[in-house]
């Protein structure tokens, strides 16, 4: 029994270090995108607070959604918050799972930079939304009487780009059109229902999804419209952005597949292809075969002596 666990420990440890290896290759040559979706999701946060000081609390707008869910109050408005952060944490946990599984069809590091640029584009839309038109907070501390509903005018630079994570990202108020909580679950769905292989899962996945949107109108985070809107905004966003995109390369091939071809190998490998095909050979391994030229016709090895025969009047 030990044996087996230690020769099974030895495999997994194996396995981590050349997938680590593969994913660090990866990240030296896109780097850039991920820094530069890092950076964005700072700048939509600084963006979420900017909104904040311009917010001015009023009475809340009728709302179908408010009418037709009950309010579940600020003792349990928690349970949206632990959903999202269910399903964060468990599409984060996912990308990472080719790590640990033998069933591996995906690179860790290209998954995340198609998903910061579903996101970043999603959130650029939101931003210019939010600012477009203000409207009076539904939220619990957005009300009018509350504190929290205005922040007073900061006191230094440096008070405006700290975010206050997470307080200050909990109690925002201002940035509804459209809920950025709907963003987020939505591109992980997406990305799972593209690149998942359970299919119970992804039925799961839209499942959450769905009771997300609600837990999020009943907890009155945001107004139903903030939800409806990112539905269709975020879907139709990774549909134009996902056809624009190159494609994740398929792993099913084994080990011979462990790295996407860069631009430079691809080249390499078209000008070597062309190189063979202008000297008779196929770009198939196995055609890759001696030829020779008679009368403008292109012969295989084994119809030489035909062809000079032919030539000799044999």
């Amino acid at each position: 029994m030990s044996f087996y666990i230690g020769r099974e420990s030895s495999k997994l440890w194996k396995r981590i270090c050349a997938e680590t290896a593969t994913e660090l290759n990866l990240l030296t040559e896109n780097w850039k995108y991920l820094l530069g979706g890092l950076v964005c999701q700072y700048i939509h946060g600084l963006a979420a607070r900017g909104v904040h000081y311009i917010h001015r609390p009023g009475p809340t707008l009728q709302d179908v959604g408010f009418i037709v869910l009950p309010e579940l109050g600020l003792d349990k408005a928690y349970i949206s918050e632990t959903l999202f952060s269910f399903i964060f944490l468990s599409f984060f946990l996912w990308t990472f799972h080719p790590f640990i599984f033998k069933s591996k069809k995906i690179y860790t590091v290209l998954v995340w930079c198609r998903v910061l640029a579903f996101l970043v584009a999603s959130q650029i839309l939101r931003v210019l939304t939010f600012y477009s038109t203000q409207l009076p907070g539904p939220n619990y501390h957005c009300r009018e009487g509350s504190k929290l509903a205005r922040l007073p005018p900061p006191n230094s630079a440096f008070e405006v780009f700290l975010l206050n994570f997470p307080r200050g990202v909990i109690y925002g108020c201002g940035d509804l059109i459209f809920s950025s909580h709907m963003i987020f679950t939505l591109v992980f769905v997406l990305t799972y229902q593209k690149y998942g292989t359970r299919r119970c899962i992804k039925q799961l996945a839209w499942l959450l999804a769905v009771i997300q949107s609600f837990l999020i109108v009943a907890s009155r985070k945001h107004y139903t419209v903030d939800v409806v809107v990112a539905w269709y905004t975020v879907n139709l966003v990774v549909f134009f952005i996902d056809k624009k995109l190159p494609e994740l390369p398929d792993r099913s091939g084994g080990a011979s597949l462990l790295l996407p071809l860069t631009a430079k190998d691809k080249d390499g490998r078209t000008k070597e292809e062309n190189h063979k095909l202008l000297n008779g050979n196929s770009g198939d391994p196995a055609d890759w075969r001696q030829r020779t030229q008679v009368n403008g016709k292109i012969l295989e090895d084994g119809n030489t002596v035909h062809a000079d025969g032919a030539m000799n009047g044999a």
